[in-house]
């Protein structure tokens, strides 16, 4: 059976923060945390080592693959801030139109720093990210 390793721990959220190396990507991560926060009323949750989570749903594929993941989240990495948002969510693509500098994965948005974004699309994203998954999985 497979082990999810992105578990909600008990970890310091801001003590991993402290412990990021790039001042200026730590300050960028208590910024995020505040609008993350913020934006979702949520109280700010560590997800494995590190990725700071916000609130959580339980999802199950078709395939029987099924766990537990926070709605919204980000982590400070040593290349890029990771942004994470609802996977499969339409409304996305259209709001990182106007989001500002950024890459995309499947779930992640990436950004080098918080200068390079709107602050007020980063709030829409979070917003609907939460009501995609809060529709999609609506027993959590």
């Amino acid at each position: 059976m497979y082990e999810l390793k992105t578990k909600e721990n008990d970890n310091s959220v801001i003590e991993f923060i402290e412990n990021v190396d790039n001042p200026k990507k730590r300050e960028d991560a208590y910024k995020l945390l505040d609008i993350f926060t913020e934006t979702t009323g949520f109280k700010a949750k560590m997800w494995g080592p590190s990725i700071i989570g916000f609130g959580s749903y339980h999802y199950k594929y078709e395939s029987g693959h099924e766990g537990d993941a926070p709605l919204v989240g980000f982590s400070p990495r040593k290349a890029k801030i990771s942004l994470y948002f609802a996977p499969g969510d339409p409304k996305r693509d259209e709001l990182l139109k106007d989001f500002g500098k950024h890459t995309t994965g499947k779930a992640c948005v990436y950004i080098n720093k918080m200068a390079d974004i709107d602050d007020e699309v980063l709030k829409e994203l979070i917003n609907q990210s939460v009501k995609f998954l809060q529709d999609t999985y609506p027993n959590t």
